[in-house]
């Protein structure tokens, strides 16, 4: 199964080189890596550059004008991914937060369902031990909050770390999909449990990234909180597939 992993970026010049190499060393056969550059100014776009000429064909790049959000990142990544014939795709952060060494597990559960996710609420899943009680009980509520309100059985619905077999993905709607910001893992997933794609959760720890600044803020999370109750209504007239 040929598998590409796609990887927004901004600023992420400390930790690409090394979430590179970490990949290619994976026992995945054919496993190709495409970064979603948002122009970046630390220079992540000029590195990715050298890092694709160093790849032998595996690896590409798209640069974008500016920092056009998350994801639209990924849902150009998703389609350049489709077109260039990928038969799995995989979607990861590039700060380390999300463990490159379970990839190989999470691409055998994809046998056996449309998507897969590396998920930090399943038994055997965590977040980092160092987050402060504050940082754990946000992330868990969120989790709570979206999925109680989209009434899915999933636990990790916030989570970015997703593989995706080609027919699911490239069945589902992107055009419809209007989040930008980090509420768009809850509304990819939630149009996915819409449509009667199969998920399997495969548990992982969660690590604080170790280089670089987050993005994370109060305003992303106030207004991924709206955003919940909007793809409530915007979906309501999606329909199972089959």
């Amino acid at each position: 199964m040929q598998l590409t992993v796609i990887i927004p970026t901004y600023n992420e010049a400390e930790n690409l080189p090394k979430l590179v190499s970490v990949l290619f060393a994976l026992p995945v056969q054919g496993l190709k890596i495409l970064v979603v550059d948002d122009n970046s100014p630390d220079g992540t776009g000029e590195l990715a550059e050298e890092l694709v000429r160093a790849s032998a064909g595996r690896m590409a790049v798209l640069h974008r004008a500016g920092k056009l959000g998350l994801g639209s990142a990924y849902i150009q990544g998703f389609r350049s991914a489709l077109e260039a014939g990928a038969e799995a795709i995989g979607q990861m952060d590039a700060d380390f937060s999300h463990p490159p060494e379970k990839i190989p597990v999470i691409l055998e559960a994809l046998n056996t369902c449309d998507i897969a996710i590396g998920s930090r609420y399943v038994p055997g899943g965590s977040v980092d031990v160092d987050w402060p009680a504050w940082r754990k009980g946000l992330s868990a509520f969120a989790n709570f909050y979206a999925r109680t309100i989209l009434s899915m059985p999933l636990r990790d619905v916030t989570g970015g770390f997703r593989f995706y077999r080609r027919e699911a993905l490239g069945a589902m709607p992107l055009d419809c999909i209007r989040t930008n910001g980090y509420a768009f893992q809850v509304e990819t997933a939630y149009v996915a449990y819409l449509l009667g794609f199969t998920f399997k959760e495969i548990p992982i720890y969660f690590a604080d990234r170790r280089w670089g600044t987050s993005k994370m803020s109060f305003s992303i999370q106030r207004e991924a909180a709206r955003r919940v109750w909007q793809m409530l209504y915007e979906h309501r007239r999606l329909k199972r597939k089959g």
